[in-house]
């Protein structure tokens, strides 16, 4: 069985609440200035994101300072424990600046095996999902309660999730509409939150490309500790980015996986 130090738990709510401290006043406000990481098409990063991760980081710096940090704005800070913290402040910063409250705070804790502990906090809302070895629960205005994954095992049952219609290459989107034309319902656009309702058991794939170790390793740890599946499209581990295939239950994930590979009967 996993495990991960004792007081990870502690830490990790820490850092999701200075990292909501740090983010609400710029969410939504008037003014708010954000830089273009991209030559070609829209990669934002905000003062937001900048001030969340420095908080985060001085956190782990005074609690866990034997521990390595991988953060998307900051880049990796060596560590002696073998663990490592993994910290997107702002997941889905397009949707933060055009004040849709679908963006999130990723943490996760791993070692060199990929995630042990995961958290997906939206400060907005105020809904936190956590997933580790004995741990699969969600916070939120409604209270707590435990996440399940919803076990659908039939494509023409399954809602699919994914951020963008593009999907990564052209090849990649072709792979995903291949999938989504078998499903009963195709969303688009919500960053981390779609692995956080896979989780909660509100919908059952959730398909994408491009990915940074910081954008799916929380997720990892959360969907597998509510009972589901994350993978990359062809059944690696998923935790170094690339493509990831989330899935509520087995034979789902195999269908999806076998229509993205083009092996479907």
């Amino acid at each position: 069985m996993k495990e991960f130090p004792e007081g990870t738990q502690a830490v990790a709510h820490a850092i999701a609440d200075a990292a909501r401290t740090a983010i609400l006043p710029h969410f939504r406000a008037s003014g708010l200035v954000d830089e273009n990481k991209l030559v070609q098409g829209y990669d934002p990063v905000t003062i937001a994101d900048r001030a969340a991760e420095e908080a985060m980081r001085a956190i782990l710096l005074e609690e866990r300072p034997q521990d390595a940090i991988l953060g998307e704005e900051f880049g990796t800070r060596p560590g002696t424990s073998g663990w490592t913290w993994v910290l997107d402040p702002i997941d889905g910063t397009r949707g933060f600046v055009s004040g849709t409250p679908t963006w999130g705070v990723l943490i996760a804790l791993s070692n060199a095996d990929g995630p042990v502990y995961g958290l997906i906090d939206q400060p907005y809302i105020g809904e936190r999902f956590e997933g580790g070895p004995g741990i699969a629960e969600m916070q939120g205005p409604q209270g707590s309660r435990e996440l399940s994954v919803k076990g659908t095992t039939a494509l023409s049952d399954a809602v699919v999730f994914t951020t963008f219609p593009e999907v990564g290459s052209t090849t990649d989107a072709a792979a995903f509409r291949r999938v989504a034309a078998r499903c009963k319902l195709t969303r688009y656009g919500m960053d981390c939150y779609a692995y956080a309702l896979l989780a909660a058991g509100q919908v059952d794939l959730v398909i994408e490309a491009g990915l940074q170790p910081y954008d799916i390793q929380a997720p990892i740890a959360v969907i597998e500790a509510a009972g589901g599946i994350v993978t990359t499209w062809t059944g690696g581990k998923a935790h170094n980015g690339g493509t990831a295939l989330a899935a509520s239950s087995p034979e789902l994930h195999a269908a999806a996986m076998a229509l993205l590979n083009g092996t479907a009967g």
